[in-house]
C-alpha cells in the first residue's frame, strides 16, 4: 500500500506542478477564453474516464493489475513531454486531454490492486492513507511551482523550466512502480464486456444514478481558481491556494476514511454531496480573500471524501469485479463532467454565481436520489 502511495506521490508531484498554474496560465498567459477552458477541462475529464471501463474489464478479465497500471502511468508521463515543445493554446489543450487518458487507463487496475491488499475492516482508512500520500505530492508540487515563479518571475522561460522539472518525478514514479510486487486478481477470462456488465451487482448499478446526478454539477476546480484570481489573488498566490486545498485533503483523507469504517460508507458519501452543495452555495456570495481561503480548506475535505471513499463504497457493494465497477463508475461520471464543465463555462460568461448555484442544486438533488435508491441496501438485492 505504501509503495503504491509513493508512486502516486511522485506522479502527483509532477502533475500538480503543472495543474496548479494551468487554468490561469491557459486563460491569462496563453489567452484562451473561460468558455474554452470549460471545453478543455470537460474534454480532459471525459478523456480520463473514457478508458476506465475498458481498463477495468481488461484487468478483471486477465487478473492483471500491475502492468496495466504501469502502462497508464507511462502514457501520462510521455504526454507531459508535449509541454517541452509547445505552450500554444493548441499544445496546452492537447497535453491536457492526452495526459488524462493515461490517468483513466491506470485508475481501475491500481485501485482494485490497492483494495485487494487492504483488509476489509480498514478499507476506507487504507484508501484514505493512499489519497493522503497522493495529495502530499499535490501539496509539494504547487509549492515547487510557487518557488520557481517567485524566484525567477512569471515569464515564458520560467514556465518552460517548470514544465521540464515536472517531468522528472513522473519518470521516477514509473520506475518505482515497476519494482512493486504484483498482486494479481481472480481472472474471468471468458467474460465479454456485455456479460461483465450483467454480472455487476444491483447495488452498484443503483449507485450510478445519484453519482450521475452529482457529476452534472461537479465541474473543474479550475473555475474556483479563476474565481479566486478574480477576487484579487495573483497567479502566484493562486498556486498557494491550490497547495492549501491539497494540504487539507492530506490531513482529512485518513480521518474520513476511518470515520467511514466506523459509521458506514453511505453516510460519508452523503456528507460529500452535502459539503459540495454548501461550498457552491457559499461561492455564489463569496467576494473576499478570507472567504476564498476558507472555501479551499473545505474543498480539500470534500475532495478527500469524493476521491477515496466513493471507491471504498464501490468495493463494499461490488465484491467480485471491483476493477470493472470502478472503471464503470469513472466512465459514467467522467462522461457527465464534460457537459458539466461546458455548462459551467457558458454560465460563467453570464454570471459566475449562476454556475455555482446550479452545482449546489444538483448536489442536493443527488442526496435525494441516493436516499431514494439506497444502493447499499443488500436486502433489496
Amino acid at each position: 500500500m505504501l509503495k503504491l502511495g509513493l508512486v502516486s506521490f511522485l506522479t502527483d508531484l509532477s502533475s500538480e506542478m503543472i495543474f496548479s498554474v494551468f487554468a490561469v496560465f491557459f486563460t491569462t498567459v496563453a489567452g484562451a477564453s473561460s468558455a474554452l477552458l470549460g471545453l478543455i477541462e470537460g474534454l480532459a475529464d471525459f478523456s480520463s474516464s473514457s478508458l476506465n471501463y475498458i481498463a477495468g474489464w481488461l484487468s478483471d478479465r486477465s487478473g492483471q493489475r500491475k502492468w496495466l497500471a504501469t502502462a497508464g502511468y507511462g502514457f501520462s508521463t510521455l504526454a507531459k513531454l508535449i509541454l517541452l515543445v509547445s505552450s500554444s493554446i493548441t499544445g496546452l489543450a492537447v497535453f491536457r486531454v492526452l495526459e488524462r487518458l493515461g490517468k483513466g487507463f491506470r485508475g481501475p487496475p491500481r485501485d482494485a490492486w490497492l483494495v485487494s491488499v487492504a483488509g476489509e475492516a480498514q478499507r476506507g482508512y487504507a484508501l484514505g492513507v493512499h489519497k493522503a500520500l497522493d495529495k502530499s505530492g499535490a501539496v509539494l508540487g504547487p509549492l515547487v511551482a510557487y518557488g520557481l515563479l517567485k524566484w525567477l518571475g512569471e515569464s515564458a522561460s520560467t514556465y518552460s523550466l517548470l514544465f521540464l522539472v515536472a517531468v522528472v518525478p513522473a519518470v521516477l514514479g514509473v520506475l518505482v512502480l515497476m519494482l512493486v510486487s504484483n498482486a494479481p486478481g481472480q481472472p474471468h477470462p471468458r467474460e465479454s464486456l456485455r456479460q461483465n456488465w450483467q454480472q455487476l451487482s444491483p447495488g452498484f448499478k443503483r449507485f450510478l444514478v445519484p453519482a450521475g446526478v452529482f457529476a452534472l454539477g461537479y465541474f473543474s476546480l479550475g473555475f474556483f481558481l479563476v474565481r479566486a484570481h478574480d477576487v484579487g489573488f495573483s497567479l502566484t498566490d493562486v498556486v498557494l491556494l491550490y497547495a492549501l486545498f491539497n494540504t487539507t485533503c492530506v490531513v482529512a483523507a485518513p480521518l474520513v476514511g476511518h470515520l467511514g469504517d466506523r459509521v458506514g460508507r453511505s453516510r460519508i458519501v452523503l456528507l460529500g454531496y452535502a459539503t459540495y452543495a454548501g461550498l457552491n452555495l457559499w461561492m455564489v456570495f463569496a467576494s473576499t480573500r478570507w472567504e476564498m481561503v476558507a472555501v479551499f480548506c473545505i474543498y480539500g475535505v470534500f475532495y478527500a471524501i469524493e476521491e477515496s471513499q466513493s471507491k471504498a463504497f464501490i468495493a463494499d457493494i461490488e465484491p467480485e469485479r471491483r476493477a470493472t465497477a470502478m472503471g464503470a463508475y469513472n466512465f459514467v461520471t467522467g462522461s457527465l463532467y464534460l457537459p458539466a464543465s461546458l455548462v459551467a463555462g457558458a454560465l460563467w460568461t453570464v454570471a459566475p454565481s449562476a454556475a455555482f448555484g446550479l452545482a449546489a442544486a444538483l448536489s442536493v438533488a443527488a442526496m435525494g436520489v441516493f436516499l431514494r435508491v439506497r444502493p447499499a441496501a443488500r436486502l433489496a438485492d
